[in-house]
């Protein structure tokens, strides 16, 4: 069951935060700023790229890469295509990645993972090498994914946990690392601005990072419920199954992240589509759970044999308020239409990754509340 009241009381908050989500959550701007500071340590910035690659190949474990491909692709505007591999294998464990047919010496090979340990990966940078690929990865220090670029001459960027560098006795699961995103992320931005295909050089990655703190002063256990947006969006979440509208290529990937971030962290279904198409895909779904909802005003109904119904909320997630040609009063117009509760999160505009920030730190922090306030106190 999900306790309201306990958004109220942050002392509580912090006694149910087992997993410490809100905490890491919180922390996601102070990783930033360490992972620059490794990346720009382990050659980044001296980089003296010849071109840029015909295509990026992105392959890593976890939804946090999975994550990544995503938002790089929508940072990078089609400046250059962003390929994410998909693996094949009968467990997480077991995975195996292939490189497309035509990858060769002019693609990059970039490899993401927290652990560093999956075999997969490391055969897949012994395939990049064999072609002629160049290989960049994320991945802890001195990690067998690590030592294995290293071999090929690629570049090896640090990853560092929450609890500091890898050491082979404790590597677990990364989905206990709930600040990942932002520690396997940051390095690939520095990167790709250096090859000229994301804009973010070291002042805006500075930027995301306050942008990152500011969400946390906005959205921290201390602040009220009516004054907190994330408190609020984790109300009107319980008991719901979120359609996540969103509108403009950045917002569309952090629909798609929220929908992982639900499911992994607060263990709630969700679905996400873009506007406009949203208005058709989900429509139907829209318009059988209106036709199961019962007339409250109907005295004489069955309440015994009848069921709840699936009662739905639309969450419709903008880059900016409503701009000329925006598909949001149509969203708004058919929300009314099948009486579909609707809550809008919009980022303040401003750059791309002050809009990913932004997006982003608020669907972390209600998933995460989500998550914590459902949580049985003993």
């Amino acid at each position: 069951m999900f306790d309201e009241s306990l958004l109220e009381d942050p002392e509580g908050l912090a006694r149910a935060d087992t997993r410490g989500l809100l905490r890491a959550v919180a922390a996601s701007g102070a990783r930033v700023r360490t992972a620059l500071r490794l990346a720009e340590e382990a050659g980044v910035s001296a980089l003296q790229p010849d071109g840029r690659p015909r295509t990026v190949l992105v392959a890593g474990s976890g939804p946090d890469a999975a994550a990544v491909a995503d938002l790089l692709t929508a940072l990078g505007s089609g400046s250059c295509p962003v390929e994410a591999l998909t693996s094949t294998g009968p467990t997480p464990q077991e995975a195996r990645w292939t490189l497309p047919g035509w990858a060769g010496s002019l693609d990059l090979l970039l490899l993401i993972s927290p652990l560093g340990t999956e075999q997969g990966l490391i055969d897949l940078v012994e395939q990049a090498y064999r072609r002629g690929c160049t290989a960049a990865a994320v991945s802890p220090p001195k990690a067998p994914l690590a030592e294995s670029v290293a071999q090929v001459r690629g570049l090896a960027l640090p990853f560092t946990g929450a609890e500091g560098n890898w050491r082979p006795d404790t590597a677990s699961d990364p989905a206990a690392d709930t600040g990942a995103f932002w520690a396997l992320l940051t390095p690939l931005l520095a990167l790709t601005d250096r090859l000229g295909l994301i804009s973010a050089p070291a002042g805006e990655l500075q930027e995301l990072a306050d942008t990152l703190d500011e969400v946390a002063a906005r959205c921290g256990p201390a602040i009220a419920t009516y004054t907190n947006p994330a408190k609020t969006l984790a109300a009107e979440l319980d008991d719901a199954l979120p359609l996540l509208w969103s509108q403009g290529r950045i917002a569309a990937a952090a629909a798609r992240r929220f929908v992982t971030v639900l499911a992994t962290r607060a263990g709630r279904p969700a679905l996400s589509a873009e506007l406009p198409t949203a208005l058709t895909v989900h429509g139907p779904l829209q318009a059988g759970a209106h036709a199961l909802s019962a007339d409250p005003d109907d005295f004489f109904r069955d309440r015994v044999e009848e069921s709840d119904g699936l009662r739905l909320r639309i969450v419709l997630l903008q880059e900016a308020p409503d701009q000329p040609g925006s598909a949001a009063p149509a969203a708004r117009e058919q929300a009314y239409a099948h009486d579909t509760p609707l809550s809008e999160i919009a980022a303040p505009g401003g750059s791309d990754l002050h809009i990913a920030a932004a997006l982003l730190a608020l669907t972390d922090f209600a998933a995460a509340y989500l998550a914590v306030a459902s949580t049985e106190r003993t």
